[in-house]
């Protein structure tokens, strides 16, 4: 009976013992790390611990750090759910987007996660196009709600307006393309500019006769390329291009594949075409070099968006960058922002340029 008191003495006298200031004690592992504990081992307080999880970006680097060690040292874990409950949100981001099959969308989404998951915010994707057959207000309509979603990113400009008119609909973002009579902040690359960097480089080669091989006629991207080529063509001194100076495509590449046949139909043929994106240019190299024509030496080829395959085609596609994965981080800070209940600015226009391969070339004489 002693020996058991006495151990019992031992064990009170270890427990009570004071703990090192900044060590996580090994005997509360038996229960979750809490945030305080993070707050103890980083020498901060529990808000600003909060702060650090919920907005990074608002805390110093050393703060954020520290946090970061103490959160790894502690296997301490945000409970989500939780979270979202107490903020009244559901935790995720939807983005609408015309075509996942298109590679080009690939950095935008890219640059959105990376934003979204820095506030630990997750993010659905659909396809727009997914079911054609059925219209998109029946398909989508459940989607925007802030039940399914904080923040809805907009990258299809054909959808209608009023799709987005109605009670309950989260924030709303413009990315890429837009809608109009849509009021939302829009986050788009410089197109007019791109169009007219296009006809500028095709000019300054000695290209005089120059087709342009458009997207569909509904999009604003096409109607923006548009305008900033035929300006671009005008600063160079050429004449108001007619009805045969260009083709209406699809964005996809076999339809710049099969505008390889019409081309070769004209009664003129161009020294040079300016496609308004990537997949038709590579579609039309493929279909005049198997019509036995030679890029650029019999015609030269240009694209629109520099998508990665643009590097890796023979020849490599000159095209006009876009940079997508920064665009589409802009459009997620902007989205954020709104979330927050702030006003960003209503356009964002983020720069593109020039990239020159081996698929332009000097105009052939005669």
């Amino acid at each position: 009976m002693k020996w058991f008191t006495i151990c019992i003495f031992a064990i009170s006298v270890r427990l009570a013992a004071p703990r090192p200031q900044g060590e996580f004690p090994v005997s509360d592992q038996v229960r979750p790390p809490r945030i305080l504990d993070v707050a103890k081992l980083a020498g901060v307080s529990v808000a600003t611990v909060s702060r650090t999880l919920s907005n990074p970006a608002i805390v110093s680097e050393a703060t954020r750090k520290a946090v970061e060690e103490a959160i790894a040292q502690t296997g301490y874990t945000l409970n989500f759910t939780a979270r979202n409950l107490r903020q009244q949100q559901v935790g995720g981001v939807l983005a609408l987007v015309p075509n996942l099959a298109n590679p080009f969308f690939a950095q935008i989404l890219s640059g959105i996660s990376e934003v979204l998951r820095r506030h630990h915010l997750s993010l659905l994707v659909m396809d727009t196009t997914a079911v054609p057959d059925q219209p998109a207000m029946t398909v989508l309509a459940p989607y925007l709600n802030r039940s399914r979603s904080d923040g809805v990113i907009v990258l299809d400009g054909r959808l209608d307006p009023a799709l987005f008119d109605r009670p309950g609909c989260p924030p709303l973002v413009q990315a890429c393309e837009w809608i109009g009579g849509l009021a939302a902040p829009r986050v788009l690359a410089d197109n007019a500019g791109g169009g007219r960097l296009a006809a500028a480089h095709l000019t300054g080669l000695g290209h005089r006769r120059i087709l342009h091989l458009t997207g569909p006629e509904d999009s604003s991207l096409t109607r923006a390329r548009r305008q900033g080529f035929l300006q671009g063509l005008a600063e160079a001194g050429l004449p108001a291009p007619g009805p045969g100076d260009s083709l209406s495509g699809d964005f996809t590449a076999r339809c710049g594949r099969d505008a390889a046949a019409r081309l070769l139909a004209l009664p003129t043929r161009p020294t040079a075409v300016f496609c308004d994106n990537d997949e038709m240019a590579i579609g039309l190299m493929t279909g005049l070099i198997a019509a036995g024509l030679r890029v650029p030496e019999d015609i030269s080829v240009m694209g629109f968006d520099n998508i990665e395959m643009a590097d890796f085609c023979l020849p490599g596609l000159t095209t006009i960058r876009q940079h997508r994965a920064r665009l589409g981080r802009r459009a997620a800070e902007t989205l954020l922002a709104r979330m927050a209940g702030q006003t960003p600015e209503t356009t964002l226009t983020l720069n593109v340029d020039l990239v020159t391969r081996g698929s332009t070339g000097k105009a052939a004489q005669g």
